[in-house]
């Protein structure tokens, strides 16, 4: 096949090459009948037919002007004996892509980009020809000069992907001006496109078989980095264009010239920079009269890396300037970073020209998880970080190598839509190992591949200490970050385990939209407590060894501290004027959580990666912290948490460690020492009162946080202490609470204000929490909606006793100290209440229905069987529809009944853990002993990507559905990335995967065993089975080379999320 990156040459139908002068086509030639017949036609078309491609792309990774994801497009042969494909550039791309080709007898053959012009919409993928081995076809010449103005054509392309279409037309124009596509992408200038009298498609949409320009693949590019635009005479001489220098051009130029070339923009830093203008009219160059851009490409293109001399007029004043034409691929980029997700590289002269910025600049392609989480936008330009300028993409590696885990730096950037002020934003270098250590992928031509090192030293400082000088910052392997008065003053907590590891980063993931209980990007900001100017530096001290030691004498000193900083922060005469009591005893317990979920880590259907929420601290002391907040603002356990406390300005790390799984609350814990002396004293935990329940007509205050971080309290009052939650299914399923009861207020406080209920002296009997549901319009519609409900405090209170005591359950590390996490019995089956008038409508007894009153005089309910859990112990013994009439021979009337009496088992160790059930069903009384289940609060532990796609074990809400699959119940695909296999081959989420290559995956274990046999580049067939049961076989082809197999597992003896690469290619040869 030959050097891929040698000078292609373009040949004419007769074989003879085109020299440069041959090239320069006329404007507007002359007009040329068509003497073709039908017969002609269906000759000509039976010889081009065979030799367009349909071209299956996947970009694997965002780049430049390009998005990931997968694409079908045209191609055609030009070249047979070398395998070379022409199609368009944003087909081959500009970044990683992989690449079919699919003949028009079904034969598929891979393709690998060998060039992409950094300006025009063309380049070349290559084949081996020796791999068609059933399709006779030929090369399809390039024949520019033939094209003429009322030219009959046949436009020959793919209808998406599948079959062939032929569209007729005539030639209309042949300068027409190059379409603008987009402000932030690709576009096409200093050319002339054809166009064509049908309308039905552009000739520029990828799916046409006619060449469009008359450029020649050219490896040696020249740029001035300006852009031109043909303007007519007319316009010219009104831009101050002399006369004679209008008729000296137009005697040189070709017959029939309608104008002159002009300046529309110079890039920055440039080779034009500051000598072209706007407006400026070319002329000349060396000498050569130039008013078509191929002649002027040509010219440019022969004169890399020396200096031209170039004469315009402006504005009627002739100039003449001596211009270093630059190398147009020097400034193209061929390698990026990969780091937490994101995609970064230096401005290409595509964007710089739309942003108008320097090409080289540290350029944003894609944010990922780090970023993103920072508020960085996609087409950003990072200017500073941790206090270092930044100006080139080594700049930017340079100080990322010295960060450590956990440690929060200020990023400073601009964007094209804002240029002239920088934006400052906190960068938290991800603690847990949510990607890959960061990587540096370059373009190689020789192969068609992106090759892959790391971009930092296996002994770089990221993976122990790190720095010590910038802005201010002080990091440490994990660090607990506190902040004061100003962004650019933290302070790390010197207890901080050192954790050896690299800051992780990998490929884009499909961002699931945001709403309800989400909050939008634009909204990602740090959250600081309003403080007054004098604040005392003392708030920012961290505690240190003495503190640990407290004795009478310390805390009453310490009471002293609390008394005099709580006047300076909050003001004791305002605070006494414009809050109720139970505010002000609850304010200094309350916290904002801002939580981040990692795109890599998207599991249980999560349905955002941002969540805002508020907490209450439900136990404080000098080793642990732990917080009660619902399970919309915290979903799963791979989360980034954030709490800003209202009691002390201070934002801290927090981390999961209890999900229950029926009730929507989790607990965050949190280091009490990362809040410095005075913040120790000043938070506070509240005091839970579950006993007695609450009851109709009570009078609570509501008491939240607002976003500014200021406590609000409404007075209301109960008027319905028991209503059962009733939520539905999500299209993609995820938690909803079942089996709850909730608390609802005469008052509407909105769908987004969340808090604690208190009595008047400020005990917390409630969480006022957020719940998440889906609203549904007909049959394909849906939105996402949340309301708040009070969650009584007694299940909160029961598992906190557990935690405080000593639980049975795994040992969790909290704090650097092991403690054993509590372990829930339940009772896998979803019920929900029905009126006992109803009930006797269906046969139940009067002695029931006299018994369950007597229980439950206020209720009046008997609960009934919704569905079991698919895989629960209690899925063959109870059906839908029976009732719950007693367990252990006592009545059950309500969720808390069937919660109690599993509790009880979990209290003797001697029982076999079934509950003695005494229901009712199609008329009949049944005892039955039905065994219950036990679960942690750990949630989802582990996740693989394979293919790009994210497997897990079947979770709650998915066995809530009622459905697994018989064929040993197959892994879960709950998400899929794009530019990914997964993506290419439709291996999307809301399906199991059942067998690869006539294999049973029954779990994640058996699954890993039999991809591990799969090898680069094989095919595999998967068998799956969708939500809905109906089963599909694809198959999809792996690639180690950009989609590695790795997992991400919880491990509890750190409590961090460690990463391990299952299978990838060795890269070794490479550092």
């Amino acid at each position: 096949m030959g050097d891929p990156l040698e000078r292609l040459e373009l040949e004419d139908a007769g074989g003879s090459s085109l020299k440069d002068d041959e090239v320069c086509m006329e404007i507007d030639p002359p007009f040329r009948e068509s003497t073709a017949t039908t017969e002609d036609w269906r000759k000509a078309l039976a010889k081009v037919v065979p030799a367009v491609v349909v071209l299956r792309t996947t970009a694997c990774r965002a780049f430049d002007t390009e998005a990931a994801g997968a694409s079908y497009a045209t191609g055609f042969v030009v070249d047979k004996r070398r395998g070379i494909i022409l199609t368009n550039r944003h087909v081959v791309k500009s970044g990683p892509v992989v690449a079919e080709a699919m003949f028009v007898n079904r034969e598929e053959v891979p393709v690998y980009p060998i060039y992409r012009d950094p300006v025009h919409d063309f380049g070349f993928f290559c084949y081996d020809p020796g791999v068609i081995q059933f399709l006779k076809y030929e090369e399809i010449p390039l024949a520019p000069e033939a094209a003429s103005v009322g030219l009959e054509i046949r436009v020959v392309g793919n209808d998406s992907g599948e079959k062939v279409s032929i569209l007729a037309g005539t030639l209309a124009r042949l300068d027409r001006d190059a379409p603008h596509y987009k402000k932030d992408g690709y576009n096409d200038f200093n050319t002339f496109y054809m166009q064509v009298v049908r309308a039905l498609k552009f000739l520029q949409n990828g799916r046409d078989s006619f060449v469009k320009k008359w450029e020649a693949v050219s490896i040696l590019r020249g740029t001035l980095q300006v852009t031109f635009v043909h303007k007519g005479f007319d316009e010219t001489r009104r831009l101050g264009l002399q006369s004679e220098t209008e008729q000296r051009v137009r005697h040189a130029s070709p017959q029939g010239e309608t104008g002159m070339l002009v300046v529309e923009s110079v890039v920055p830093g440039g080779p034009a920079h500051e000598c072209l203008e706007p407006g400026d009219v070319l002329v000349c160059m060396n000498g050569e009269v130039i008013t078509q851009f191929l002649k002027m490409e040509t010219l440019l293109d022969d004169s890399v890396n020396q200096k031209i001399e170039i004469r315009i007029e402006r504005g009627g004043t002739p100039l003449t300037v001596n211009l270093l034409v630059q190398d147009l691929h020097s400034i193209t980029p061929n390698y990026f970073l990969e780091v937490s997700g994101a995609v970064i590289h230096p401005l290409s002269y595509q964007q710089a020209r739309n942003f108008r910025f320097q090409c080289g600049l540290v350029y944003v392609a894609e944010p990922g998880y780090m970023l993103f989480r920072a508020g960085v936008p996609r087409h950003a330009i990072i200017k500073k970080l941790a206090g270092q300028e930044i100006s080139l993409l080594e700049d930017l590696i340079s100080v990322l190598c010295k960060l450590s885990r956990g440690a929060r730096v200020p990023l400073e950037y601009v964007s094209y839509a804002d240029r002239h002020r920088r934006k400052s934003v906190l960068v938290t270098v991800d603690r847990h190992e949510w990607y890959a250590p960061p990587q540096i992928y370059t373009r190689d031509d020789s192969t068609g591949l992106w090759t892959v090192k790391p971009a930092f030293q296996p002994d770089a400082g990221l993976l122990s200490s790190g720095i010590n000088d910038l802005g201010g910052i002080r990091s440490d392997a994990v660090p607990l970050c506190t902040e004061a008065s100003s962004v650019g003053h933290m302070h790390h907590d010197s207890r901080a385990e050192l954790n050896e590891g690299v800051t992780s980063m990998e490929t884009s993931y499909e961002h699931s939209s945001e709403g309800g209980h989400p909050r939008a990007e634009s909204d990602v900001e740090t959250k600081k407590h309003r403080v007054k100017e004098d604040f005392s530096s003392d708030g920012n001290a961290v505690a240190d060894g003495s503190f640990l030691e407290t004795d009478e004498g310390d805390l009453e000193d310490a009471n002293t501290v609390e008394n005099s900083v709580m006047r300076d922060l909050q003001g004791e005469n305002v605070a006494a004027a414009n809050s109720s009591l139970a505010e002000r005893i609850i304010e200094p317990t309350l916290v904002m959580l801002e939580v981040h979920v990692p795109p890599s880590c998207m599991l249980d259907g999560v349905h955002s990666q941002h969540f805002f929420g508020t907490g209450v601290i439900i136990y404080h002391s000098q080793n642990m912290g732990l917080i009660a907040v619902d399970k919309n603002t915290v979903a799963i356990s791979a989360s980034d948490v954030m709490l800003s406390f209202a009691a002390f300005p201070i934002e801290i790390p927090g981390e999961v460690v209890f999900l229950h799984p029926v009730h929507n609350y989790a607990l965050i814990s949190y280091d009490p020492l990362a809040l410095g002396a005075v913040g120790i004293s000043l938070v506070r935990a509240a005091k839970l009162l579950p006993e007695p329940a609450i009851r109709r007509g009570d009078s609570v205050h509501l008491v939240g946080l607002s976003r500014s971080l200021q406590a609000t309290s409404r007075k209301s009052i109960v008027t319905n202490p028991c209503a059962a939650v009733n939520i539905s299914c999500a299209d993609c399923p995820r938690y909803r609470a079942t089996n709850m009861e909730v608390i609802e207020l005469d008052t509407d406080f909105g769908s987004t204000f969340s808090g604690v209920l208190t009595d008047e002296h400020g005990r917390v009997r409630a969480i006022w929490g957020s719940f998440s549901t889906q609203l549904k319009f007909g049959c394909s519609s849906s939105e996402d909606h949340q309301f708040v409900r009070g969650i009584p405090i007694y299940t909160i209170s029961q598992v906190l006793e557990q935690i405080i005591c000593g639980a049975q359950g795994p040992p969790l590390l909290i704090n650097c100290v092991k403690r054993p996490m509590p372990l829930v019995r339940i009772l896998e089956v979803e019920l929900y209440p029905t009126l006992l008038s109803k009930a006797r409508s269906f046969g139940l007894s009067d002695d029931w229905v006299q018994a369950l009153v007597k229980k439950d005089p206020i209720r009046r309910q008997v609960l009934r069987v919704k569905g079991c859990l698919a895989g629960s112990k209690a899925e063959n013994l109870l059906e839908q529809g029976d009732m719950v009439l007693a367990i252990n021979k006592e009545p059950v009337t309500c969720f808390r009944d069937v919660e109690n009496a599993c509790q009880e088992l979990g209290k003797h160790e001697n029982r076999d853990g079934k509950l003695n059930m005494t229901i009712f069903r199609q008329g009949r009384e049944i005892d039955l002993l039905v065994e219950t289940d036990i679960r942690d609060g750990s949630g989802t532990t582990r996740v693989i990507n394979w293919c790009g796609c994210i497997v897990q074990d079947p979770y709650p809400a998915v066995r809530a559905l009622g459905f697994l699959p018989e064929e040993g119940h197959g892994v879960y695909v709950a998400r899929w990335c794009h530019g990914s296999p997964a993506h290419r081959y439709g291996l999307y989420a809301l399906q199991w995967i059942v067998e690869v290559n006539g294999k049973q995956t029954p779990d994640l274990d058996a699954f890993l065993n039999v991809t591990k046999e799969v090898e680069h580049g094989e095919f595999v067939r998967v068998r799956t089975i969708h939500l809905n049961g109906k089963p599909k076989v694809l198959t999809l082809k792996q690639d180690l080379h950009y989609w590695p197999t790795w997992e991400v597992r919880f491990d509890p003896d750190s409590a961090i999320w460690r990463r391990n690469t299952i299978k990838a290619l060795d890269y070794s040869s490479n550092l």
